[in-house]
């Protein structure tokens, strides 16, 4: 993989910078979690952010950049964390902009704790609603397409009622979009952290429960 790895200087000075960076970053990723993927989290931080009286300016460049340390864990196969490396990388990018050094680690700390899977929690309001908007673009409509997009990057296969899901490994033939809703996407709901995240997804996991029921009927050929 081509490494994006910004350099010291000149570091960004513009959001427009950031986003045309961010653009860059993605070049060679995986459709499941590209730039439209951060475009969507980014819309949806601004829908939140304005409900919750967020800082936005923090939170547009958090989303922009939380997900630039995705190809090096596509790449490791999950052995990389991907908020860890896109902490890293944006702590170079933002040695020159024009904001306050408590609100470049406020945008630090957004990275670093949006992952579903990872070990540190959102503490501020701008990095919960990162970590919401993150985990809405997982479920519903998108998340089930989203959800089958990744199965078919890593060679899964459409379903495999033969095995329990717990018992199934990442990037395997096993990582199918069921799966995915079972392990990770049927409990997103339960772990919003804003009101406004919350009421978004309690409506986008209804919808998912519709789809796999119909789903599981239709592949066993019941309806």
């Amino acid at each position: 993989m081509k490494d994006v790895q910004p350099s010291r200087g000149p570091a960004m000075k513009s959001i427009s910078e950031i986003i045309a960076y961010a653009n860059r970053s993605f070049s060679n990723a995986r459709g499941s979690h590209d730039w439209e993927h951060t475009q969507r989290v980014c819309n949806l931080c601004m829908v939140i952010g304005k409900a919750e009286g967020a800082d936005l300016e923090v939170l547009q460049i958090a989303a922009y950049l939380h997900d630039v340390g995705r190809p090096y864990q596509d790449d490791s196969k999950g052995d990389v964390c991907h908020a860890e490396k896109g902490a890293e990388m944006a702590t170079v990018l933002m040695e020159e902009y024009p904001i306050s050094e408590d609100r470049k680690e406020n945008i630090i700390h957004c990275i670093l704790s949006h992952r579903f899977r990872g070990d540190r929690r959102p503490k501020t309001p701008e990095a919960k609603i990162l970590f919401d908007a993150d985990k809405l673009d997982a479920i519903g409509a998108v998340g089930i397409a989203r959800a089958f997009l990744f199965a078919g990057e890593v060679g899964a296969k459409l379903h495999n009622p033969a095995i329990n899901p717990e018992d199934t490994l990442p990037y395997t033939e096993d990582d199918t979009g069921y799966r995915e809703f079972k392990l990770k996407l049927s409990k997103i709901k339960d772990r919003m952290l804003t009101a406004e995240g919350s009421r978004i997804a309690h409506e986008r996991h209804a919808f998912m429960e519709r789809f796999f029921e119909r789903f599981l009927a239709e592949y066993e050929g019941t309806r």
